[in-house]
């Protein structure tokens, strides 16, 4: 009889085991032997993926490793990236040495010889060493760093609005190059100990930068809000001049504060109104001013012209922007005259001169009085006519009557635009008396004395305020 099947299926894998045992038993053995082998050799050498300042660890010894060290250090740069370049601290500026501490014996120390055939599988790290250098001349050399310079270094500047084509405009943000020393030259050091060769002072946030930005919703919202504020136009009107407040003038008041704040300078303000009054105001200044006899003078005395209230016409120029009222107005006047326009006496005044002795009354430019008078005493202090000087008249009276030490007079018509020195009819004199010499000798007590229906007639035509000129 022939092998069964059964028979022959086990006879076949007996004989696939033998095989099997005949391979396996040396490749077992060649795998313990290289097992060994390893162990032997990565307990005087690294393995792994690991690298040491930058240099591979795998299959050195200790010294192998420490001598590329040295000579890595040896030529070790690092370059600092700045908003403005680039700039480079090599090791022989600052004696850079690899402090040899036993760092790298005892990462070997460290290593299991037994398990080396794991070190395919680790994760690659780089392992820093410590480094030292002389702090004097690493200080001196980072002293010297151009982007450390204080005159290289750039403050850096808030994005803001100005003033700009008619509205304020947002105006981009400077970046600068300010960098704090203390924390940068720390930072330097730092980095040079852990053997990096580029610091990106910009990456690591090194520099001290603006805290608004172009972007900045905030400053948008200001923006609308500061627009609506200057768009109004204001306009001072002086009759034959005129001065405008827009948008330009105002932009010039407006100050920002903190925190998107921002308000209308009252001081800068009420310095415009000053200025409109040294151009605008004529109280207690020189009056240029025609005779009738068509001669120029100049009259430096008096009390008549303009003069603006500052505080109140600052206030209501604040007020008036505030509301956003587009306004032809007057500022508020602590004096006024008559006229406002450049020639401010304008066209109804009364005019005297003492040198004729004669007395004029215009109004609305055409003359309706022509008269002599007489007017106080020549060459007595105390009795002559103020002169050379403009006033107004201050009251009208009828019915009045004048007292001094040696008079008491009644007048039916009384001008006073000088304290006690006015304008009033004399019925004492006679129609001889008035013009010519009479004041030399018997001229009034400082009053201008007139005949009866002159006096009538230019209390009629005058007003409390209108100029008198006397010369």
């Amino acid at each position: 009889m022939g092998l069964t099947k059964e028979k022959l299926r086990r006879r076949r894998r007996q004989e696939l085991k033998r095989r099997i045992m005949l391979v396996a038993i040396p490749v077992i053995f060649l795998l313990i032997i290289i097992y060994i082998v390893g162990a032997v050799y990565f307990s005087k050498h690294f393995y792994g993926r690991d690298t040491v300042f930058g240099i591979k660890i795998a299959r050195q010894t200790t010294e192998e490793l420490k001598e590329q060290v040295v000579e890595k250090v040896r030529g070790y740069q690092i370059a600092l990236q700045t908003r403005t370049g680039e700039e480079i601290i090599t090791a022989q500026e600052t004696d850079l040495q690899f402090a040899d501490n036993g760092m790298i014996e005892e990462l070997l120390d460290k290593q299991r010889a037994l398990f080396w055939f794991t070190g395919i599988f680790g994760k690659s790290e780089d392992i820093p060493i410590e480094m030292a250098y002389d702090e004097a001349l690493m200080d001196e050399r980072i002293t010297n760093l151009a982007c450390l310079n204080e005159e290289n270094m750039e403050e850096p500047v808030d994005a803001h609005l100005e003033y700009r084509d008619g509205g304020f405009q947002i105006v981009k943000e400077v970046m600068g190059t300010l960098l704090d020393v203390e924390t940068t030259s720390a930072k330097i050091k730092e980095s040079i100990l852990n053997g990096e060769e580029v610091l990106d002072l910009e990456v690591v946030q090194l520099y001290i930068n603006p805290t608004i930005y172009e972007d900045s919703k905030e400053l948008a919202r200001m923006q609308d809000d500061v627009n609506r504020l200057i768009d109004v136009t204001i306009v001072y009107d002086f009759e034959d001049r005129s001065e405008t407040v827009d948008s330009e003038k105002i932009s010039e008041w407006i100050v920002f504060g903190d925190n998107f704040t921002y308000e209308l300078d009252a001081g800068l303000v009420e310095d415009y109104i000053r200025t409109l009054g040294k151009t605008y105001d004529t109280f207690g200044l020189p009056h240029k001013f025609t005779t009738s006899n068509g001669d120029t003078i100049t009259l430096d005395q008096g009390d008549y012209g303009w003069v603006i209230h500052k505080e109140k016409t600052t206030q209501e120029l604040i007020d008036l922007i505030n509301a956003g009222k587009a306004v032809t107005t007057e500022p508020i006047y602590l004096y006024e005259a008559k006229s406002r326009s450049t020639n401010d006496i304008g066209d109804t005044y009364v005019e005297v001169s003492i040198n004729q002795q004669w007395m004029w009354c215009y109004v609305d430019g055409v003359c309706i009085v022509d008269t002599p008078v007489v007017t106080g005493t020549a060459g007595v202090a105390d009795r002559e006519t103020p002169r050379d000087g403009v006033w107004a008249i201050d009251a009208k009276m009828t019915d009045y009557y004048l007292v001094g030490e040696d008079y008491n007079s009644h007048v039916d018509y009384w001008l006073p635009f000088n304290g006690n020195v006015g304008i009033h009819d004399a019925d004492w004199r006679t129609p001889e008396e008035f013009g010519g010499a009479t004041y030399k000798t018997n001229g009034s007590h400082g009053c201008v004395n007139t005949p009866y229906n002159a006096a009538k007639k230019i209390y009629e035509n005058v007003t409390i305020g209108t100029p008198v000129i006397v010369y």
